[in-house]
């Protein structure tokens, strides 16, 4: 544990003066000698880090986050995600973007998705950074007590066609009134039943139909509802409604059933949205109530403060140890990242240690996590020593490593390499390797074969979702093949795919890319406007653009020293809720300092937002101010 909490301070090695945590702690007692060794054990970690001012800590309270350079915000455990911007982790995200993009697809390698429905994900800030977070999709039962995860198995075909083809098809009927009639047709609502079609509608992120058969059930009563059953009602009001409501919905509930999974729910989904005070709320009631907390907890914590955060994380850790929580494999994965992120190979290599002294064993994701860093890094040898690790002994058995592959051999110049993964899945691809296949030889500069695999999708499958129109996009942004970019978008059009959030995104990238940033500035005014027109708060959630759209717009007004365009995108981010990040001051403050203009106010700007200034931010601040005129200057001018 030791390992870890060094772990958790990503730029110990880069000369930043750290603190773990500016809040104020409650004392903490020590009433044996362990507990006490524990303490001892940590000071010599903050001594470590560097940290000129530390508390161990029973309870989390919210404080003004600080935030730098190379913070990255990342999606949720439920949708999908995204980065802040930043040339770090834009550079991370060209090479690898297919690790960080959840599953669409089932064993059979047939498409999760309805028919002509594109844009699955809702959107986030970015669809494209969600390496760690994919390891758990939906808040999960503790091993301990049995459980599983929220429809995470799928069920059997046959129990899902039936529940689950009546609320598909209720297009023009409300589905309470579908599900009567088919009730009255001599049709039963059984658990089996529901939760195939829950199972359905969730991987097809058709969250709002899902409440309305999670509604039903609770008005009808088929069966009775038991702690899964809560947990998911629990999940999908979140989702739908907010965190607000669904923690009045489990305050209603009666005293027995609200346990320690409805409230683990509930943080799930504070973590998702971003939402650092109320998780911190969450959890510290989670502990006054006495629940016993799992690592799951911990890990929203851990990824929320990966997020906002870092100088946090520590502390998680430290609580983790002193509760006796042991660090899950999602929590490695979660500090791993973090090291890998800020460049620190030994530390990330370290918390790989520290995990196989525990005697867990690294999956897929978690191997292609780290061969990305080291790749990243340069460390060229040990990337390729874990990609053989990834491989094993027989590609044909191990074949749900190829998707990893293929993107991470291409990130490495490897053409051959990507050839020979390709061959293993070509016979019967599935649509994951399908869209890695693209991406690799987009990164390889391969164009028509990227364009080869995206024909063959279309030949093979009737309908594909927007996703892989997207991706194939990119391809065209990278190599600013901007008419091949604008034909694909017709033929989107013309085969009846609804445009959202991440092809939006794609288009701006590629006008952007072309050198059309009026243009593409257009296109996001548009998209934010058919949002805008939403009449249901879920259809605003999917329809809302994309953090990196607006950012990737805004950093080419800065480069041009643009103020007026500048502060027009600032004003539309915090339009659409994605306010009080830092590197939205730095960026528009950059703008300033490029126009060689002075930025009036700036600091009261950033004191009325509740946002502190880093080091970086206050060294840019200073030169912003040295703009300012002067009676000696208004003379010599």
């Amino acid at each position: 544990m030791w390992a870890l909490r060094r772990g958790a301070n990503p730029f110990r090695n880069n000369g930043y003066l750290l603190c773990v945590s500016r809040a104020s702690f409650s004392k903490l007692e020590f009433p044996n000698d362990t507990e006490a060794n524990v303490f001892q054990n940590w000071q010599r970690t903050v001594n470590n880090i560097e940290c000129h001012q530390c508390h161990s800590t029973k309870r989390f309270f919210h404080c003004p986050s600080f935030k730098n350079k190379f913070m990255v915000e990342v999606r949720s455990l439920s949708s999908q995600a995204g980065t802040e911007s930043g040339k770090d982790d834009e550079e991370l995200e060209d090479g690898f973007s297919e690790l960080e993009t959840a599953q669409d697809t089932d064993e059979s390698g047939e498409e999760v998705g309805e028919s002509k429905v594109s844009e699955p994900e809702l959107s986030d800030d970015n669809s494209t950074e969600n390496i760690s977070e994919n390891s758990q999709v939906e808040p999960c039962l503790s091993e301990e007590e049995g459980g599983s995860c929220v429809e995470k198995e799928a069920p059997k075909k046959s129990v899902e066609s039936r529940l689950f083809k009546v609320i598909l098809n209720a297009q023009h009927q409300s589905i309470h009134s579908a599900i009567d009639k088919w009730v009255a047709d001599g049709n039963v609502v059984n658990r089996e039943g529901v939760w195939g079609a829950m199972f359905n509608l969730r991987k097809r992120r058709m969250f709002a139909r899902a409440l309305q058969l999670s509604d039903w059930l609770d008005a009808n009563k088929p069966f009775e509802f038991n702690e899964r059953d809560y947990q998911s009602r629990v999940d999908l009001i979140a989702k739908v409604h907010g965190i607000h409501r669904a923690e009045k919905y489990i305050e209603k509930l009666p005293q027995p059933v609200r346990g320690e999974v409805l409230y683990r729910t509930l943080l799930a989904n504070c973590s998702t949205t971003r939402n650092v005070k109320k998780a911190e709320e969450v959890f510290n009631k989670m502990k006054d109530l006495g629940f016993k907390m799992t690592a799951f907890s911990y890990d929203q914590l851990i990824l929320i403060y990966k997020r906002i955060d870092k100088k946090k994380i520590a502390d998680v850790l430290l609580m983790m140890e002193k509760d006796n929580v042991k660090p899950s494999s999602f929590t490695y994965m979660l500090l791993v990242d973090v090291k890998g992120r800020s460049s620190d190979i030994e530390g990330m290599e370290q918390i790989i240690t520290s995990m196989k002294s525990e005697g867990l064993v690294p999956d897929i994701p978690f191997q292609a996590t780290v061969a990305k860093y080291y790749i990243f890094g340069g460390f060229i040898d040990k990337a390729e020593a874990v990609l053989k690790d990834l491989e094993g002994e027989d590609m044909e058995r191990n074949r749900d490593a190829c998707k990893a592959l293929l993107p991470l051999y291409a990130a490495l110049g490897k053409a051959d390499e990507v050839s020979r993964i390709w061959k293993v899945v070509e016979p019967s691809p599935r649509f994951d390797e399908c869209l890695a296949a693209i991406e690799a030889w987009g990164k390889l500069g391969d164009t028509e074969k990227a364009e080869a695999v995206f024909e063959r999708m279309l030949k093979t499958w009737k309908n594909i979702s927007s996703r892989y129109y997207s991706a194939l996009i990119k391809v065209y942004t990278t190599h600013k093949q901007l008419n091949k970019g604008k034909d694909l978008v017709k033929r989107m059009a013309d085969n009846g795919i609804t445009i959202g959030p991440v092809t939006w995104d794609a288009l701006v990238r590629l006008y952007v890319e072309a050198g059309e940033v009026e243009k593409a500035d257009s296109i996001l005014a548009k998209a934010a406007a058919q949002q805008n027109n939403s009449t249901s708060q879920s259809s605003k959630n999917r329809l809302k653009p994309l953090y990196s759209s607006y950012m990737v717009i805004m950093e080419k007004y800065c480069e041009r020293g643009d103020i007026h365009n500048a502060e027009k995108i600032f004003h539309r981010l915090k339009q659409a809720g994605y306010e009080g990040r830092m590197s939205d001051y730095q960026t528009l403050l950059q703008t300033y300092v490029n126009a060689n203009t002075p930025a009036y106010g700036f600091r009261e700007r950033l004191k009325a937002d509740n946002v502190f200034p880093n080091r970086f931010m206050a060294s840019m601040l200073t030169k912003a101010d040295a703009f300012k005129k002067t009676a000696i200057s208004d003379l010599l001018d």
